[in-house]
């Protein structure tokens, strides 16, 4: 009897026991790990519903929840939505996965950079030119707030720290660049270079540079445009650049490209064939330079700007061909 009734009491105690962790578990439920990386931090945040089905789309989101560190310019949900409709897209399963990363890792940089450490200039992304490793340049405009593409994407709210970097969000998505998309982002240099391109008589040089493919332009300057009117005058031409015929401005521009995507690393000594058919002489000793036909130098201060259909480099001086007699 006294063994059955001390079975009785450690049955009891056990019970007791049983009871008393399970209503300790009900008191503490288990705590689940916030994810502060970069895609946890987007998932949280509403307005960037969109992107997260992006990046997950796209592979992408395990990539952002990385070591990094990263900086992310991450587009609004309404970002998306106009550049779905801009550009006549159903949604964002219409399109290819491909072109989508490229898209999204247009818009990520490697290292953490907060709002107050960006200038103005450019910063490589993690998207690629084609099937090469070289990656696709960003031009960052800070004189007025940060913009991205001088306004085509503007920084609405900084400084989102994540654990593996910092994400800044847009108002816009900044599609993959061409060459003339970056030409018309930097105003303050090349502003000349895009009036000359877009007037109406240079529509197929125009198109030659925002179409797929691979081209190499060493782009002059306002300064050099500037130089060049000088120039003209000096040779005889009077009235500078305004003096000379659209035909001849076609065969500026030409001479200003070169077939294929030729980085700064890449460049020799000697001459290269441009897209008029007319060679002019790289001289790297003592600093990158180009000299042309009329023995006239012009240095090379900008390299590798890399577009999605080739890469600018730019010179103080605007070239000038052998000129018709």
């Amino acid at each position: 009897m006294k063994n059955l009734f001390r079975i009785k009491k450690l049955a009891l105690i056990a019970i007791v026991a049983i009871l008393s962790i399970s209503c300790n578990d009900d008191d503490n439920p288990t705590q689940v790990a916030v994810d502060n990386t970069i895609t946890g931090k987007a998932i949280a945040t509403p307005s960037l519903s969109t992107l997260v089905q992006a990046l997950t789309k796209a592979k992408l989101a395990g990539t952002l929840q990385g070591e990094g560190p990263f900086t992310v310019f991450a587009p609004t949900n309404a970002a998306f939505e106009k550049y779905l409709d801009d550009n006549d897209i159903a949604s964002l399963d219409a399109i290819p996965t491909d072109k989508l990363k490229q898209i999204l890792l247009n818009h990520v940089v490697s290292g953490k950079i907060l709002s107050t450490q960006l200038e103005t200039g450019y910063v490589k992304t993690l998207a690629t030119y084609g099937t090469t490793t070289s990656n696709i340049s960003m031009y960052i405009n800070t004189a007025s707030g940060a913009k991205l593409f001088n306004g085509v994407a503007n920084v609405v709210t900084p400084n989102v720290e994540a654990s593996n970097g910092v994400v800044h969000i847009v108002d816009a998505v900044i599609d993959v660049p061409t060459i003339v998309t970056h030409a018309v982002a930097n105003a303050s240099t090349f502003s000349t270079l895009v009036s000359v391109v877009t007037n109406p008589a240079q529509s197929d040089i125009l198109t030659a540079l925002s179409s797929p493919g691979a081209l190499t332009v060493f782009a002059p300057t306002n300064g050099g445009f500037g130089k060049l009117d000088t120039d003209l005058k000096n040779l005889g031409i009077t009235a500078g650049i305004g003096g000379v015929s659209q035909a001849t401005i076609t065969d500026v521009l030409k001479y200003h490209v070169v077939s294929g995507n030729n980085l700064a690393a890449s460049l020799t000594n000697g001459n290269l064939t441009t897209l008029l058919g007319q060679t002019f002489e790289v001289q790297l000793t003592g600093g990158a330079k180009i000299k042309d036909n009329n023995n006239r130098i012009s240095n090379i201060i900008v390299t590798d700007v890399q577009c999605s259909n080739g890469v600018i480099h730019a010179i103080d001086n605007a070239l000038l061909q052998t000129l018709p007699n």
